[in-house]
């Protein structure tokens, strides 16, 4: 007889937990793919089996000029439009923004579905249309403020950095956490960027990584009140098969108000977190 954790733990999860999730950002580190590399790979995962957890391509401003070529060499009979969110990192002129949304929305064979920049005071004054915004706000004592702004804003959502990068080391448990409870407090949804490529917390080559299904469980805790604390120990825990049992029990409403909230979130291999659902069975073979 199967005993019953391992029964629970191959439970398929909803696809609705899933759908969309995983934005393609191949082009930014660690992957650093070129910009016609990367759309030939995102061509194909949205050709796969796994396309509808595969969101759109992301694309740095600074690139923007060779993605139409890019593009159009890449292009093929049955291949639809390129799907692109423009990103553009803190420090980028917003007028760099503006000139980069311009040149794509101009573009053929590239349909714009977003932009990401740097959440300051000044945002709305940015002309950037009517794409769907995503403004990756500050740590610290500032980023209280920065969600306040955004509250109850339409087409607008945070961004929060969950990988390290030279310039923003490894948030912990606890400060993840405290953005998630700070988020979900204030109603504003978010999606997270960086170090997100497996699905359970673990320490790698690269040091200290948070898991999805830990940010899941995570996301779904707050939603139902949970302080921080136990949020942080949901983000610190390593027992995979827990955590692969509990997220296969999420049900379907359970999942369409936790994605309503965690929307997203960038990784540079999409088939990296695809893979290891696929081999502990929450998602069907791929």
């Amino acid at each position: 007889m199967t005993p019953p954790s391992t029964t629970a733990a191959v439970r398929v999860a909803d696809p609705a937990l899933f759908d969309g999730l995983v934005d393609d950002a191949a082009v930014f580190p660690p992957g650093n793919a070129p910009l016609d590399e990367a759309v030939r790979l995102h061509r194909f995962h949205r050709s796969s089996a796994y396309a509808s957890m595969v969101g759109p391509l992301l694309v740095p401003v600074a690139s923007v000029q060779q993605l139409e070529p890019v593009a159009a060499a890449s292009v093929g009979a049955l291949t639809a439009d390129l799907a692109v969110a423009l990103v553009a990192r803190p420090g980028v002129p917003v007028a760099e923004v503006e000139a980069a949304v311009t040149t794509l929305e101009a573009a053929g064979g590239v349909v714009a579905v977003g932009v990401e920049m740097a959440w300051t005071p000044s945002w709305r004054d940015a002309a950037l249309g009517a794409l769907p915004l995503t403004l990756e706000v500050p740590r610290g004592d500032a980023q209280p403020s920065a969600l306040d702004d955004l509250r109850g804003e339409d087409t607008v959502q945070a961004k929060f950095r969950t990988g390290a990068t030279p310039t923003w080391h490894w948030p912990d448990e606890a400060e993840l956490a405290g953005f998630v409870v700070a988020a979900v407090g204030r109603g504003v949804p978010f999606k997270l960027t960086g170090g997100l490529h497996h699905v359970v917390r673990g320490t790698r080559a690269e040091g200290e990584q948070h898991g999805l299904l830990n940010v899941l469980l995570a996301v779904h805790a707050a939603l139902d009140g949970a302080p921080q604390p136990e949020l942080a120990a949901v983000l610190a825990d390593r027992d995979t098969e827990a955590l692969v049992r509990r997220t296969g029990l999420l049900g379907p409403e359970e999942a369409t108000r936790l994605r309503a909230t965690f929307t997203a979130y960038g990784c540079c291999e999409v088939t990296d977190p695809i893979g290891e659902l696929t081999a502990r069975r929450l998602i069907e073979g791929a």
